[in-house]
């Protein structure tokens, strides 16, 4: 077994793609519409399955906005330059809801920021 993708779903999909691609980095890697459906899928990643999992977007035709619930948490993203990625980040008009810093009682530096859609992105400095 292997973990291919997570599904969110965003009122706005060209919006969701250029903030995902544009801001974050990632690539386009493909787009499914299903007319009968009534709706299309995005992939999206900084590398296309099997090398990484996938970010699928789905809209829904129609639909602008979702209530997000409270089982949701985030998506974790890897950076090494966890500062200057948050300043370039909120130069762009981002919104930032933990700005980067250590988490209590560890090494681990950490920030957290929201898409868009308001889902949270949880960002995770690792130095290679």
């Amino acid at each position: 077994m292997r973990f291919l993708h997570t599904m969110i779903r965003v009122g706005d999909l060209q919006r969701s793609i250029r903030f995902y691609t544009d801001i974050m980095g990632m690539e386009l890697i493909k787009t499914m519409d299903f007319p009968e459906g009534k709706f299309t899928l995005a992939y999206l990643g900084y590398e296309s399955n099997p090398a990484q999992a996938e970010l699928e977007l789905t809209y829904n035709y129609g639909v602008e906005s979702y209530e997000m619930g409270n089982a949701y948490g985030h998506i974790a993203l890897a950076t090494d330059d966890i500062y200057g990625l948050c300043d370039r980040l909120r130069d762009a008009g981002v919104k930032i809801t933990r700005e980067p810093g250590p988490l209590k009682g560890t090494d681990i530096v950490l920030a957290f920021l929201e898409d868009p859609d308001g889902y949270k992105i949880e960002l995770i400095e690792q130095k290679d």
